[in-house]
């Protein structure tokens, strides 16, 4: 992983913090995609690590 990807994960999870704790109400759209984002992140994260823990075995 290099340092403007780590960079960008960062930005990105922070970002999504602060956007849910806004307490903004959701377009119809922007609510599916919210709730397909909560389902997909801990699957994503899983095979990130996965991923990480490969690279680092060999």
């Amino acid at each position: 992983m290099t340092w403007p990807r780590t960079e960008k994960a960062t930005r990105v999870a922070i970002n999504s913090v602060v956007f849910r704790s806004s307490g903004q109400n959701l377009t119809t759209a922007g609510a599916y995609i919210e709730m397909t984002s909560r389902l997909l992140e801990p699957t994503l994260l899983a095979l990130g690590v996965l991923a990480i823990r490969g690279r680092i075995k060999r």
